[in-house]
């Protein structure tokens, strides 16, 4: 009898526990297939960082871009890697995420125009073709860069090229692409043979914002394992600055797909635009590109940023 009171003893704990140990399970959607924008995340699994703090993470990529901050919002996943333009659109159509943290703090889309081309100014893009990927948005930056050279939407032909950024430019169906990222399309170009040069957004008219971040339901922001997921990818982030061969090799393990020029290339671009203190929030930066969405028409209000972005202790 004692035993069997033991033993019921113990599984009514465990029971007791169990929701606890499934409160530490977390879903991760991310924001395109795998690639080095998503380093901190894989480095952080594979040197145990979230084991460690008592976290069982799940990455998936996603089969349309366009799903996991809606999957976080309706609550079939626990965070999602997004972009700080987008959050600002999503709130505004009534998604309820906040920021908590960022992936990658830099803009890594840019202008991209043929190196050897005609075209060596952002006035010289009058009359020309411009491929785009995703329309309203990315209108806005090209909008916005055109001004700063006096020139206006108007002043050149906008062409849908889908996500066909590079390759439209090389075959010349376009005469410069906007939206094409730094540590991508100018390696693929070059690899290619078909150099590319970039204007940078921030140095042409558009205020600097988070590339990539890290989104949660608004509701669950006071749940504990999400300052231990930032600790991790900040603990992985400091160990792939200070050892980036070695956190390479960690990244592509089991991996060997991207094991590859481009990849490799891309993966010391990116390295010094990771956010060294990921869960730290510059609460000036999305206010002022939230005044740039509204000066160009996308947004209708400027939502105070503690309603949309936080700082998790």
């Amino acid at each position: 009898m004692k035993r069997f009171a033991a033993c019921a003893v113990f599984t009514l704990l465990a029971l007791v526990a169990a929701p606890a140990i499934a409160a530490d399970r977390v879903t991760v959607m991310l924001d395109w297939f795998i690639n080095p924008d998503h380093g901190p995340l894989f480095v952080a699994m594979e040197r145990g960082e979230f084991k460690s703090r008592g976290l069982e993470v799940k990455l998936i990529a996603p089969a349309d871009p366009n799903d996991p901050p809606k999957l976080v919002a309706a609550g079939h996943a626990d965070l999602a890697i997004s972009y700080q333009p987008q959050l600002h659109l999503q709130v505004a159509e009534g998604l309820p995420l906040a920021r908590i943290g960022t992936l990658v703090a830099t803009p890594l889309a840019s202008l991209v125009v043929l190196d050897d081309g005609p075209v060596k100014s952002i006035a010289d893009l009058k009359g020309r073709k411009v491929g785009f990927s995703v329309g309203g948005f990315e209108d806005a930056l090209l909008g916005a860069m055109l001004t700063k050279h006096g020139l206006a939407l108007e002043d050149v032909e906008l062409v849908n090229v889908n996500f066909s950024l590079s390759p439209s430019l090389m075959s010349g169906q376009v005469d410069a692409v906007i939206g094409a990222y730094r540590n991508f399309e100018l390696n693929q170009m070059d690899i290619a043979g078909r150099p590319g040069r970039a204007f940078f957004l921030e140095e042409e008219g558009v205020p600097a914002y988070d590339e990539l971040i890290i989104v949660a339901k608004n509701d669950r922001l006071s749940d504990p394992v999400f300052v231990a997921f930032l600790n991790a990818i900040e603990a992985a982030t400091q160990f792939m600055i200070n050892h980036p061969d070695e956190a390479w090799q960690l990244f592509i393990k089991g991996r060997k797909d991207l094991d590859d020029e481009l990849n490799r290339r891309a993966w010391l671009d990116t390295l010094p635009r990771f956010a060294l203190r990921p869960a730290a929030l510059d609460r000036g930066r999305y206010d002022r590109f939230a005044e740039f969405l509204k000066g160009r028409g996308l947004i209708r209000t400027i939502p105070p940023v503690d309603s949309y972005a936080v700082e998790l202790r």
